[in-house]
């Protein structure tokens, strides 16, 4: 059995929501050692990614069973605090982790760095680094970009369709769409995924989309993994994930 928390993007509070759906079903199904895979993108949008940060490297120091992986939003993130504008070539001409939906400025705003109007950009960009503390810095340099476990490879955006794991590029493991979410037929294990916004955890045959939009308003939601089945975590119980040519089904929690 594991467990899978999709896109944080600075939301501690729905993190902790989280966390508490999955210790409830770890008492009903598991137990304390059923690891828990955080699929990136922990900054960015949401009012609190400084929390978010230091709460999962609490978790890590503590060698709670936490997996930690890391996203194109946590990448971007680190670019500009090593000196770069956060600008990428996946995104689209002038857009940068500073601009606008991006999140970057709010991520920043989490650490106490906001722009003043009378302030120059240079001053803001220095006073801004100095801001993070360097145990954050080292935590998401640390990341891993891919995690395999129980027949599964959690990555963050998906996998280049027809490479092996160990021959993948690290940009598409932080970026990939189209190629991947269009790729009906089956990878060499099921892929466990967030970066593409679903309205619901999404169990698509070859691959499970579990970043439900939190940067985006929605609710953070976890799915658990086992004996091949895969249900995502309601303050009801578990939901089974709907398989194509599969039926749903529901435990209710008691």
């Amino acid at each position: 059995m594991i467990y899978a928390i999709g896109d944080i993007h600075g939301h501690y509070d729905k993190l902790r929501d989280a966390h508490a759906l999955i210790e409830e079903d770890r008492a009903l199904y598991g137990d304390d050692d059923t690891p828990i895979v955080h699929i990136g993108d922990l900054c960015d949008r949401g009012p609190q990614t400084r929390q978010v940060i230091q709460y999962l490297l609490e978790g890590v120091q503590a060698r709670k069973e936490w997996v930690v992986l890391k996203g194109n939003h946590d990448q971007m993130f680190l670019d500009f605090l090593a000196g770069g504008d956060g600008a990428s070539p996946r995104l689209k001409k002038g857009v940068t982790w500073l601009t606008g939906s991006m999140g970057g400025r709010d991520t920043l705003a989490s650490y106490g760095a906001k722009k003043s109007i009378l302030g120059s950009d240079e001053k803001f960009l220095r006073r801004a680094r100095a801001a993070v503390p360097q145990a954050h810095v080292e935590f998401l340099n640390a990341l891993p970009v891919w995690y395999r476990a129980e027949g599964m490879i959690f990555v963050h955006a998906g996998i280049r369709p027809g490479f092996p794991l160990d021959a993948q590029d690290e940009e598409d493991l932080l970026w990939i769409r189209d190629e991947f979410l269009w790729h009906l037929d089956a990878h060499e294990a099921l892929i466990v995924h967030g970066h593409t916004p679903v309205d619901e955890p999404t169990h698509y045959g070859n691959r499970v989309n579990v970043d439900t939009g939190a940067g985006w308003g929605s609710d953070l939601v976890p799915v658990v993994f086992e004996h091949d089945r895969v249900y995502k975590l309601t303050p009801g119980g578990r939901s089974e994930l709907w398989v194509p040519r599969q039926r749903p089904t529901t435990i209710v929690r008691r």
